[in-house]
């Protein structure tokens, strides 16, 4: 079964054939929980909840100019940041999964609640690419300002096509991303 794995560097390989799939293994309370539990590590995170506006790019694929559910995480394999994650959720799931708002989000995360409220993505695209961390990721991931970072946009939609969830990930270093692609 694809996983994901931590070496003995520090290199975090994380595969995306299965994480959305396995975010509850284990009482895990979202897909990187699960997947660095899996992989030996020491998973937390710092959590807060806002409401607000969307960066205009993402207002753009959520299709939602007003006021969204705003999660920004800082998260951690024991006290190594590995990874800064920004999530936006339009209102209309905000007011059918009210949980999606909350610090602690369950067991399986906000995926899991909003397939509770009859909202559960059916497709995830992810679109990854380098930038150059901005002041406040270089000092919080410890790199330079301008250095190259990946990147993950993260879009999440419904069986109907309705995007109920953009996250931007940003990874500090040592990241190895595994995509699978089914041939048939």
């Amino acid at each position: 079964m694809p996983t994901n794995t931590i070496g003995t560097d520090g290199t975090i390989t994380r595969d995306a054939r299965s994480r959305y799939r396995l975010r509850a293994e284990g009482g895990a309370h979202g897909a990187f929980e699960a997947e660095t539990k899996r992989a030996g590590g020491s998973p937390r995170a710092d959590v807060e909840v806002t409401r607000g506006a969307a960066p205009a790019d993402v207002a753009e694929i959520l299709g939602e100019a007003g006021e969204v559910v705003i999660r920004q995480r800082r998260m951690y394999d024991g006290e190594r940041l590995v990874q800064l994650a920004d999530t936006f959720i339009p209102g209309f799931v905000a007011e059918a999964a009210p949980a999606v708002a909350q610090l602690d989000t369950g067991e399986g995360g906000i995926i899991s609640r909003m397939a509770d409220a009859g909202l559960a993505q059916a497709e995830v695209v992810e679109d990854v690419r380098q930038a150059p961390a901005t002041a406040d990721q270089a000092a919080a991931l410890g790199v330079q300002e301008g250095a190259p970072l990946l990147t993950i946009t993260h879009v999440g939609r419904t069986e109907d096509g309705r995007v109920v969830e953009v996250t931007r990930h940003v990874l500090g270093e040592g990241w190895t991303l595994r995509y699978g692609v089914p041939l048939d």
